[in-house]
């Protein structure tokens, strides 16, 4: 495995840790996996921990210049905030789903858009992506089975989310092996 390290910045580890817990809870929740665990209670989670502190992640990184992670950061975090206060809320299925795709959409968008080099990144938010897609169309068609494959997609894309803000802290490898390095004719490794 290639050994580069990206430490990443305070702001964003932090980030990465709230968002990674709460994709945990929201995940292992759908799932059932956990007796008498469902959804409905990371909802506490979700909007204080995936809400206002990811939140405050992404105004950190606004003011750190850091658009993108500042962007990812806001957006989730003003989902996080919004589901979890809602979450007992009786609303119809069709607009439950229709407020998971709505944001399916900006968390592809988050996908698309991340830096060339955050793989962990993108790899969180595509994961998010299509948690999000699976369980908005579980509500639209009633399928407790679509719902807790989502919850597992989820679940391991907050795993993602903390493995990199561990591995920042660990100074852990976060490339993937033969990305970043050149490849060719006398071309040699060092280090």
């Amino acid at each position: 495995m290639d050994k580069d390290v990206s430490a990443g910045s305070t702001t964003s580890t932090l980030g990465h840790l709230a968002l990674g817990l709460t994709l945990l809870a929201f995940g292992i929740g759908h799932t059932e996996v956990i007796d008498g665990v469902t959804a409905l209670d990371a909802a506490v989670l979700a909007t204080f921990v995936g809400g206002v502190a990811l939140f405050v992640a992404g105004l950190f990184a606004f003011r750190d210049s850091d658009a993108f992670t500042g962007t990812a950061f806001a957006a989730l975090g003003a989902l996080w905030f919004t589901w979890g206060l809602t979450a007992d809320v009786k609303a119809s299925a069709n607009a439950a789903g229709l407020f998971l795709l709505l944001f399916a959409l900006v968390t592809l968008s988050l996908t698309l858009g991340a830096p060339g080099g955050a793989a962990l990144a993108r790899g969180t938010y595509g994961l998010l992506f299509v948690a999000l897609v699976l369980i908005a169309v579980a509500r639209f068609g009633d399928s407790a089975g679509l719902a807790k494959a989502g919850g597992w997609f989820a679940a391991v894309g907050g795993l993602l989310a903390w493995y990199a803000a561990t591995a920042a802290f660990a100074h852990w490898p976060t490339a993937l092996p033969g990305r970043g390095r050149p490849a060719g004719q006398g071309v040699t490794a060092t280090g």
